[in-house]
């Protein structure tokens, strides 16, 4: 929960450069391999305009989350079907942790201080920005993993099943929007259980202490 102005200006920058960069590497990918389609859409550039979604974009600063516009993919010009769906989807991801690692260098090296907690300033310190770009980056990586669709997880797991069980899991991801928003919504409203975070709490908390060494 976002409750100072520093918080909330340091998740809205965090965010908007994390989607940023996720949805730049789902169109760099599949540039690389072949699909003139993000190139043609003008999503092969690290301008936030090209990748944040209208509404994602105002929760981002007013509810302090938001999405990023999805990069359309044709998956008749990637090579290997759905093994090269799974690179383009990982790559997203990927690129969230690459992000979270590269912001965590400087804070390990002690070039950049550890926030200290100070809630006086309007403007949040270096430190503070760093550790939330980091945390965003993290938890975004993590989330998208989930076997879900439309999460990428979904499409990295079905390029790495064997047949037929590639094409079973691509039936039941139909359900997938309907099973993740169960997930998120129902199951805490109604049996008081957040599944979400019991799932993936541990690895954004194990992931976040391992690349700043705590």
């Amino acid at each position: 929960m976002v409750r100072t102005l520093p918080e909330f200006i340091s998740t809205a920058v965090a965010f908007v450069l994390a989607i940023t960069v996720h949805e730049f590497a789902h169109a760099i990918v599949a540039d690389k391999l072949g699909d003139p389609t993000p190139r043609q859409q003008g999503r092969v550039t690290l301008n936030p305009l090209a990748h944040l979604d209208p509404l994602g974009t105002i929760l981002i600063f007013v509810a302090g989350f938001g999405w990023g516009k999805p990069v359309n993919v044709n998956p008749r010009y990637l090579p290997g079907g759905s093994r090269g769906m799974a690179l383009v989807a990982a790559a997203g991801p990927l690129s969230n942790l690459a992000l979270a690692w590269l912001f965590a260098v400087p804070l390990r090296a002690g070039a950049v201080s550890f926030p200290t907690g100070d809630h006086s300033a309007l403007l949040p310190s270096l430190g503070e920005l760093y550790v939330t770009v980091i945390f965003i980056n993290i938890l975004l990586a993590v989330f998208n993993l989930i076997p879900l669709a439309p999460l990428d997880g979904s499409k990295v797991l079905q390029g790495f099943l064997p047949p037929p069980y590639d094409y079973k899991f691509a039936r039941l991801q139909q359900y997938g929007p309907l099973i993740l928003l169960a997930v998120i919504f129902l199951v805490p409203f109604f049996l008081r259980v957040d599944l979400l975070g019991m799932i993936i709490r541990p690895p954004i908390r194990w992931l976040y202490r391992w690349m700043l060494g705590l």
